[in-house]
């Protein structure tokens, strides 16, 4: 015996089997709203099944589409994917209206109204449905829907469809197939929606929005979508059905507003009604809802809810507002924050509702928005910061001697680089807005201008660049102030009471280490210390030590910076009061202490009293062909070990000196661009021994951790050995990418995006972390590591440690805890949150 097939639709009760997964998110939201008793129109949900096979041919029995049709005559079709975000086919509206219901609307609304009703559905279906010329349905005037049906007829060769069943196949036919076209699978896949995604479909009894009495149509929401405050918005339309326009139209407010005439005015039993619809929906949908209503005759019709649009700073309001109100519990609100949306508050930011006048885009490298004048050099950005007035520094790229610059700065631009290049690290660091790999723009540094696209743009001229989306804006953009208001407080409590991974900061400066410790860091995972030497103090003295032809003259030059250091320790130290502070030696070539144009040579010539040529040839000398695989790092602190010396003395003087005013101090020396562990057996003598001097000479005692960056892939894979000779290991994920995948850091934002286009990298591997290769490594070296030493911790403090994607595969490796740039600490902790209570819901293995 056969079985007969499921009905096509089914209509929507608060019993109905209607499952999100075969019949969409938009039938799902409404039987919630059905069940809540709200005044829904009769509604059908059409599966996805039933979808896929009216697009493959098979018409719905006309039998089963009749009954939807029992109420006004009129239904809606709208699309019903998994996803709201997914969108889909345009609703249709209007459709069943023929020559008997056109008549009779006639007498209830007006022959106008019905003329207009019934006009724009024939359009509607005629280019849509039908697929017909569009210009030939522009028709418009009394006699415009007797032109429609004419044009319609002598082009299909037969009279509009009378018959309301036989209109909604076609429709549902159209947009079925619409769903499988290749434009709306592109745009769609571009929103995180699979090749195969499914479609249902939702048919409503439409309720009139044109009459006699109060009509109409509108939304109405109960939160700012930029801000998250609440406060009611959106607008209703008198005698507006869809797109069509009636009689006596008119648009008002919905609270008492100054600027006309409002709905809580003209109609406050109704205004209230919908008041008390969205107290009623947040509760039970336990979401903040944008309600879709319809007045007839002064009757509301709920015919849609959606979740509100809203921007970062309101989904963390939004969220935490919920979770105080006991609708959600805390943990869940700390999930549906997107940890990326803290960063939005953390700065300024343009203004979403504002306009933008875009000139050029490059890479979002640090997030946050800033406008102000151009400059093209440190010095030029060191004058007019003197001055007051706001600058972005714009240049090709950024090198080290450019720190004083960008301090001085609201923002950088630069037309090289990639996410982890100089400019991008230093700016979040810093928490500058920062936006790199610009490569539309062309800079000419001696005429100091910018060119981008058609424009030209000067020295002084002013422009806005907006870090979080890689947009570069002519003139000044409105902006937002940052908001760290009490619900972002509330929100990283939450996230601290949730656990998860251990969060530090790389903090190079006194004002880092504040920033760190406002925004809860649990202590400095790496302060880089060549940055220190940049100063316009220090410089001439780490110059003199470079040229130094004998230890002893490098130690009397390293002598100059010594207190230096020392201050710069201790104030580190006091500042973090007890936390862990990780030091790491010296990294960089020396070559980048020293000038290259003849002008810089010229003046360092004389401030060392040496022939010119003399200056030329020992920086030539220096000169690397691949410095960054060069004489750097741990393999300086062999070859010139007194730097080394001197960081330690500086070191463990400080400690003293901090631990002798406040809380004892525990320091953490960290040694770069190790290999092989005899370079760390050779540099941990050393260091012991500058130890046990300080003791001696300062008659007190005190005790140091040493550990390891871990940043080539052989020491990731000798973690084994190395951990023998230290207390810790921090993957260095920056460098480890770096030397991993053969790529410049510094220039692969040149092709990444076309290699992330083409599917090369699923993602640029310097921005997330590579889980497939890099993770590999990393999980071979912690494997070892704590196979020879159980209880070594463990860390990332690449800018990785920033990154939610990556924090998530750290806490799953069981790392102790990541270190990132400072304002990316809370997106650290609410990410660590989240990776934690998603293992405690079992949703990832430990």
């Amino acid at each position: 015996m056969s079985i007969a097939p499921p009905p096509t639709a089914i209509r929507i009760t608060p019993s109905a089997p209607v499952v999100r997964d075969l019949h969409g998110w938009r039938a799902k939201c409404l039987q919630r709203l059905i069940r809540m008793e709200l005044p829904v129109p009769s509604s059908f949900a059409i599966g996805c099944d039933n979808v896929r096979m009216i697009a493959q041919g098979r018409r719905p029995p006309p039998a089963e589409l009749s009954p939807i049709f029992d109420g006004s005559g009129l239904v809606s079709v709208r699309p019903s994917a998994v996803m709201p975000e997914w969108g889909g086919p345009g609703t249709v509206l209007n459709v069943g209206i023929n020559d008997a219901l056109h008549d009779k609307l006639a007498g209830r609304i007006g022959r106008a109204n019905a003329d207009a009703v019934y006009l724009s559905f024939v359009q509607s279906y005629a280019i849509h449905i039908a697929r017909l010329d569009p210009d030939m349905f522009t028709q418009d005037g009394p006699d415009a829907l007797a032109g429609a049906l004419r044009c319609y007829r002598d082009e299909m060769d037969q009279p509009f469809p009378q018959d309301p069943a036989e209109q909604l196949s076609e429709v549902l036919r159209s947009m079925a197939r619409a769903w499988d076209g290749p434009t709306a699978r592109l745009l769609r896949q571009a929103k995180g929606a699979p090749p195969d995604a499914p479609l249902g479909l939702v048919v409503q009894e439409m309720a009139l929005a044109l009459g006699p009495g109060i009509c109409g149509s509108g939304t109405i929401q109960f939160i700012d979508p930029v801000t998250g405050a609440p406060r009611v918005t959106g607008r209703f339309r008198g005698q507006r059905h869809g797109p069509t326009i009636g009689t006596g139209a008119e648009t008002l407010y919905l609270t008492r507003d100054s600027r006309g005439p409002s709905l809580e005015e003209t109609a406050p039993e109704i205004f209230a009604d919908l008041v008390r619809f969205g107290i009623a929906a947040r509760e039970r949908l336990r979401e903040e809802m944008q309600i879709e209503f319809v007045v007839t005759g002064g009757q509301i019709s709920v015919i849609d809810a959606d979740r509100v649009a809203r921007g970062s700073r309101a989904s963390v309001r939004i969220a935490v507002s919920l979770a105080r109100d006991g609708i959600i519990p805390p943990n869940e609100a700390l999930m549906r924050v997107e940890p990326r949306a803290l960063a939005d508050l953390l700065h300024h930011q343009v203004d979403p509702r504002a306009p933008r006048d875009v000139i050029a885009r490059g890479i979002d490298a640090s997030p946050g928005a800033a406008t102000g004048r151009i400059v093209f050099s440190a010095a030029a950005a060191q004058s007019a910061h003197a001055r007051g007035e706001p600058c972005i520094l714009v240049r090709r790229e950024t090198i080290p001697e450019d720190i004083r610059g960008m301090h001085a700065s609201v923002g950088v631009l630069t037309e090289r680089g990639g996410t982890t290049s100089h400019a991008a690290v230093i700016a979040r660091g810093l928490g500058l807005p920062c936006i790199v790999g610009a490569r539309a723009i062309s800079i000419d540094a001696r005429a100091r201008t910018l060119r981008a696209g058609t424009r030209m743009l000067r020295e002084g001229d002013e422009i806005t660049i907006d870090g979080s989306s890689g947009e570069v804006l002519a003139g000044a953009a409105v902006l937002l102030p940052p908001a760290l208001d009490d619900a972002f407080t509330q929100l990283m409590d939450w996230a601290a009471d949730a656990g998860g991974l251990g969060v530090r900061a790389n903090a190079d400066t006194p004002e880092d280490a504040i920033t760190a410790r406002r925004f809860q860091a649990q202590g400095i995972g790496l302060c880089r210390t060549e940055h220190m030497f940049f100063d316009g103090e220090r410089l001439p003295a780490m110059r003199e030590m470079i040229f130094a032809d004998s230890p002893e003259d490098r130690r009397l030059s390293l002598d100059r910076i010594l207190p230096m250091q020392r201050q710069d320790f201790t104030r580190l130290f006091e500042i973090m009061a007890g936390l862990p502070v990780t030091i790491r030696l010296f990294d960089p070539p020396l070559h980048e202490f020293l000038p290259h144009d003849r002008e810089g040579l010229r003046e360092l010539a004389e401030s060392l009293d040496l022939p010119l040529s003399d200056v030329t040839r020992r920086v030539e000398a220096l000169t690397e062909f691949n410095p960054m695989l060069g004489m750097r790092g741990v393999r300086l602190g062999i070859t010139v070990p007194e730097i080394y010396d001197m960081q330690a003395r500086a070191i463990f003087e400080a400690t003293v000196e901090a631990s002798r005013k406040g809380d004892p101090v525990v320091p953490e020396i960290m040694i770069p661009l190790v290999s092989a562990m005899r370079e760390v057996e050779l540099v941990k003598t050393r260091i012991d021994a500058v130890a046990a001097a300080v003791r001696n000479q300062t008659r007190t005692d005190f005790t140091y951790r040493l550990g390891v960056m871990v940043e080539t892939p052989r020491a990731a894979l000798r973690a084994g050995d190395i951990a023998g000779q230290c207390t810790f290991l921090s993957f260095g994920t920056n460098d480890l990418t770096q030397m991993t995948y053969g790529l410049s850091r510094d220039d692969a934002g040149r092709f990444m995006g076309t290699y992330v286009g083409q599917g090369v990298y699923a993602e640029d591997p310097f921005h997330v972390l590579d889980q497939d290769g890099v993770g590999e490594l990393l999980l071979i070296g912690v494997q070892r590591a704590r196979a020879h030493k159980p209880g070594i911790t463990l860390s990332v403090c690449g800018e990785h440690g920033g990154n939610p994607e990556s924090i998530a595969f750290c806490h799953k490796a069981g790392l102790d805890y990541v270190s990132c740039s400072p304002f990316r600490v809370p997106v650290a902790r609410l990410a660590a949150a989240q990776s934690a209570i998603r293992m405690d819901q079992g949703r990832i293995d430990p």
